[in-house]
């Protein structure tokens, strides 16, 4: 299953400037996903990180990976609105810097599920170069009502 932009809006909360997901191109709900992220140097991190050596903040590799699996777990109809909170990060790993041109393609798998609580692995490569890694576990939660 392929997903653009548009439909991951509708599944994920997170809007312009941190929504970090392009496009979905495998989706398999509740077990895995692939995503692509355009690095491109329009965007506004890149004014202070680094002037003259632009790199992509670790953390928001770390979080476009999230979002990836977070279409995995927030498409089924019966999570389709809920957020997806973090609770723990482990094993993470940098390994090469993104830097604007590059394509992350992030892959998304579940480790496990109990209750709302769940905990994917997830890798990030630039071509078939692993950027990052890491488990993250998480917390699936209806949004609070106001």
């Amino acid at each position: 299953m392929v997903l653009n932009v548009t439909e991951i809006q509708e599944i994920l909360p997170h809007r312009y400037p941190f929504l970090l997901v392009d496009r979905i191109i495998e989706l398999e709900p509740m077990k895995r996903a692939v995503g692509i992220k355009n690095v491109t140097m329009t965007e506004a991190h890149f004014q202070g990180h680094f002037p003259g050596q632009p790199v992509m903040p670790g953390v928001l590799i770390l979080e476009a990976m999230a979002q990836v699996g977070g279409v995995a777990m927030l498409y089924p109809e019966e999570n389709r609105g809920k957020i997806a909170y973090f609770g723990a990060m482990e094993r993470v790993k940098f390994r090469k810097p993104a830097i604007p041109g590059d394509q992350l393609r992030m892959v998304a798998e579940l480790i496990k599920v109990r209750g709302s609580i769940g905990k994917i692995f997830c890798q990030a490569y630039v071509e078939e170069q692993l950027v990052a890694e890491g488990e993250f576990t998480f917390a699936l939660k209806a949004p609070e009502k106001k």
